[in-house]
């Protein structure tokens, strides 16, 4: 390695400015992961590391998520890197208000906001009640927003301020103050965009080398209009889980990077031994997309494993029985059979009487509709099974793997391949923290062993060059 050329160091990496608002070391995130795989010792241990980690609210009730924030606050105190992943509620927008009722609560100053579609009241109340006026006229923003996104039209609600129908909205039931409503006019509803490529579950499968810089496009143009905007820094997640794949991101532009699949094959992942298994087994083919059961009446897709699974295909089956039939009474009884023996492991009148009992308590209103609804009972029901798979991969009972729904994409078959043959093959060597360090530093140095060669590459066809030169 050439002595002239820069040492490119991992604190290096990334945008200044991420480092420190969040107060980190790395440019470096890792996100949110539903019910609890991006669990508390999970995020503890990033945060003691002084790396940024959300915990994976998603699919949890409103009981389960207090604890865990509390216990999460009680550990870290507020101004540690933490944050809690927000998903959207495409089903029940209610939730989300509960959500932030617990978040506003303990205090909690930064949220992964997810799977929207466009903001909603709930995700506003959470940013503007973190405002307020700051010295020399600047805006104090106490909430930290993280919006994780696939699309231009949802960048721009992000870029720019809450829309004035719903400030006005959250005013006029007194859930923010008049000095912050107006405050709100000046910030853009995100402090950070990252922009998901080919990632585990909810995802577009785009790609980054052609999303990353159009996104950047939208927030400099969003900027020339709204010159706030200009502060969005822009990360990359998705197909992040080797260090030649982090090298790349900055070298796009990316201000952070962000993992996922990759942190559910760590000791700290809330999720069960056999799944972890079958991750560290998976291989660039491995994964499938399937439906998404929280927005599965629309045709929202996952990315999932496929590997030792038959989920996927299984969930394909449900959504096309969906789509081509009026009901439940409409299955014909070979296929109603073959549903309650290897899908649901129970009849479907049990499925929906768990369903029902469920609604009855938290939604009434959907219950009464799914009643008189013969085509919105049958989602209700298919929907159970996504719920239900999602809970066998996390108790990993082996004899239930053909139902396991683990959301995984291509970035964990990359991580596999790289540390194969080291010290942190088997994921039980492999922590959280450890991982997103040893990436950070293995892409500087792909990143300095790069520049280098590059450089002797130029010194050599010098000498080439100043003859044509000559010859001209």
């Amino acid at each position: 390695m050439r002595d002239d050329v820069p040492s490119i160091r991992p604190e290096a990496l990334g945008d200044p400015g991420f480092l420190s608002d969040h107060g980190l070391r790395l440019a470096y995130a890792a996100g949110g992961m539903v019910k609890g795989i991006s669990s508390r010792p999970l995020v503890e241990r990033m945060a003691r590391a002084r790396l940024l980690a959300y915990f994976g609210a998603g699919g949890l009730n409103a009981d389960a998520v207090e604890a865990a924030v509390a216990s999460l606050s009680r550990a870290l105190g507020p101004d540690s890197p933490w944050g809690v992943n927000f998903l959207h509620n495409f089903v029940l927008p209610a939730a989300e208000e509960q959500v932030v009722d617990i978040l506003l609560r303990h205090d909690v100053r930064r949220i992964e906001a997810s799977a929207f579609i466009m903001p909603t009241p709930a995700l506003a109340r959470y940013r503007i009640t973190g405002l307020a006026a700051g010295p020399g006229g600047s805006v104090l923003r106490r909430h930290r927003v993280l919006a994780k996104l696939s699309r231009s039209e949802v960048a721009r609600g992000f870029l720019a301020p809450v829309e004035p129908e719903i400030v006005a909205g959250l005013l006029a039931r007194g859930a923010i103050s008049e000095e912050q409503a107006r405050l709100a006019e000046r910030v853009p509803l995100a402090d950070d965009i990252v922009v998901e490529a080919d990632s585990g579950g909810h995802t577009d499968k785009r790609v980054a080398l052609a999303l990353l810089p159009a996104i950047r496009r939208l927030r400099d143009a969003a900027a020339s209009g709204f010159p706030p905007a200009a502060r969005v820094r822009v990360g990359l997640a998705g197909g992040i889980g080797a260090p030649e794949a982090v090298a790349a991101a900055f070298v796009l532009g990316a201000d952070f990077v962000m993992t996922g699949s990759i942190n559910q094959a760590t000791v700290e992942a809330g999720t069960s031994d056999t799944v972890k298994d079958m991750l560290q087994a998976a291989g660039p083919q491995d994964c499938e997309m399937a439906p998404a059961g929280d927005m599965f009446e629309i045709g929202t897709r996952i990315q999932v494993l496929r590997r030792g699974t038959l989920f996927a295909a299984r969930g394909n089956r449900l959504y096309e029985l969906y789509r081509r039939l009026p009901s439940l009474d409409a299955l014909e009884p070979a296929e109603r059979r073959d549903i309650e023996t290897r899908f649901t492991g129970r009849p479907l009148e049990a499925v929906w009487a768990e369903t029902a009992a469920h609604y009855a308590a938290v939604a009434p209103a959907e219950l009464a509709e799914a009643e008189a609804n013969p085509k919105k009972k049958m989602a209700m029901v298919f929907r159970w099974y996504f719920i239900h798979t999602n809970r066998l991969a996390l108790d990993g009972d082996p004899a239930h793997k053909s139902n396991f729904q683990i959301h995984c994409g291509p970035a964990m078959a990359a991580c596999n391949a790289w540390l194969r043959g080291t010290m942190m093959e088997s994921w039980r060597a492999r922590h959280v923290d450890v991982l997103a360090d040893r990436l950070m530093q293995d892409a500087a140095s792909h990143l300095q062993e790069r520049l280098s060669l590059w450089t002797r590459q130029g010194d050599a066809g010098a000498p080439a060059r100043a003859a044509i030169g000559a010859e001209r």
